[in-house]
């Protein structure tokens, strides 16, 4: 088991309901990160932690212990006469807006209709269930950080 604070290393596999991979450490050094530091979705964190170093394990997360359930509250409509360029939005794609510290906010432009534009700041994962097969390893030769390979919110 890992202590709150501990450093471990993941390798991972990760599946929608359908089977389908979302993502998966295979071919990449193994998720780093410290438990309990938030740096990591709770229910993954969770499963980590029981993990001894070559234990493997499988577990099925619920959305409210991965990325949260989708909320109505995250979708906002702006007159698209506001958007500059609004020509060029890209329906059902993630585009990147640009955060009050200039920082990039990830969205999905779900439909234009009537004069708006319809923003859905959900992550792409909120509401679905997960189901992570882990399995904990030792910490690789020369490495003691976190590689940052990952963008799905699982890494670091």
């Amino acid at each position: 088991m890992a202590n709150k604070g501990e450093r471990v290393f993941i390798h991972y596999k990760g599946t929608l309901d359908d089977g389908t991979t979302f993502d998966s450490s295979e071919g990449r050094q193994p998720l780093s990160f410290i438990v309990g530091s938030g740096m990591v979705i709770p229910g993954f964190d969770s499963a980590a932690r029981e993990l001894e170093i070559g234990q493997t394990t499988k577990v099925r997360l619920e959305s409210k212990d991965a990325y949260g359930e989708w909320s109505e509250g995250n979708v906002q409509v702006i007159p698209l006469d506001q958007i500059p360029n609004s020509e060029n939005l890209p329906v059902n794609q993630t585009i990147y807006l640009q955060g009050p510290q200039g920082q990039p906010i990830p969205t999905k432009v779900t439909k234009i209709e009537d004069g708006n534009a319809y923003f859905d700041f959900n992550h792409e994962l909120a509401g679905k269930p997960l189901t992570f097969e882990m399995t904990r390893v030792e910490e690789p030769e020369g490495d003691s950080s976190c590689d940052g390979a990952s963008n799905d919110g699982c890494g670091c």
